[in-house]
């Protein structure tokens, strides 16, 4: 069920999130010749691994960029396999090697940066909208995911993360489509974590796009415009875009790869 709202902070009545203009200062459909690296980084956390652990697997396509998990892929991190990741991210920034201190502390304890890498913020706003069109994965054992995450890099409680959304291969049906979406505390002691899962009529193919607005007002999330998702919370700190296709099980027979998930265009202001 998607509820409804209207009023400030970029919605309109009926409960929709107005789109974003033709002027969006960050507009990506993936239509050239290589990856952006002025806008992407395409490891997933790089401090955290290693880089030929962290580095993304893709095509650039006429539909956009196809994320793909392949066969020889190897796991993000020993201590969190199984678990193979393609992702893009809009910024970077760690402490030292050895170090506790780098962005999207996913894990309560035991992390240390492995690679360290420089502070660049490539797109990390404090306010916006961003708006993510992709077509879901339904391979097995897969999950296409979408967050704006803290950067931490000027303090170590701007960790908090906006979930656009959360979607297992298995939730994708023929004429509909479940994820979860909210607001993720992680260390952010000003942050209450608030998910939930939503169910959208997005069936098993389609393309369809997402947003997310945070700023004053608090944050809101929607899907083709109509929202499902509305927080007072505010996070007034640098956010990160990142997109990411996971397996989250043991690898399946060489047959079934490369697994895949398309992300036709990216806009935000």
């Amino acid at each position: 069920m998607i509820p409804g709202t209207s009023g400030s902070g970029g919605l309109t009545g009926g409960g929709h999130l107005a789109p974003l203009g033709a002027d969006a200062a960050f507009d990506e459909d993936f239509c050239a010749a290589g990856l952006d690296t002025g806008r992407w980084v395409d490891h997933y956390l790089p401090h955290w691994s290693t880089p030929e652990r962290s580095r993304a697997r893709y095509d650039l396509t006429p539909a956009g960029l196809r994320l793909r998990i392949d066969a020889d892929q190897p796991d993000w991190r020993p201590e969190d396999a199984p678990l193979r990741v393609s992702n893009l991210q809009t910024a970077t920034s760690s402490g030292p090697p050895g170090s506790a201190r780098g962005t999207h502390r996913h894990r309560p304890d035991g992390l240390v940066v492995r690679t360290a890498v420089p502070t660049r913020l490539l797109w990390a706003p404090s306010a916006g909208q961003v708006d993510v069109t992709v077509t879901a994965s339904t391979d097995a054992s897969c999950m296409l995911a979408a967050w704006l995450v803290g950067t931490e890099h000027l303090d170590e409680r701007d960790s908090g993360e906006v979930c656009l959304f959360e979607i297992d291969a298995e939730a994708v049906g023929a004429d509909s489509t479940r994820a979860r979406v909210g607001v993720k505390a992680h260390h952010d002691p000003r942050l209450t974590t608030d998910m939930t899962e939503v169910e959208v009529p997005v069936g098993r193919g389609r393309a369809h796009t997402w947003s997310a607005r945070w700023d004053e007002h608090g944050v809101v999330v929607a899907c083709e415009q109509r929202v499902v998702f509305t927080s007072p919370q505010r996070l007034d700190y640098p956010l990160q875009l990142v997109v990411d296709l996971f397996e989250v099980g043991p690898p399946g027979p060489a047959a079934a790869y490369p697994k895949t998930a398309q992300v036709h265009r990216v806009r935000a202001s």
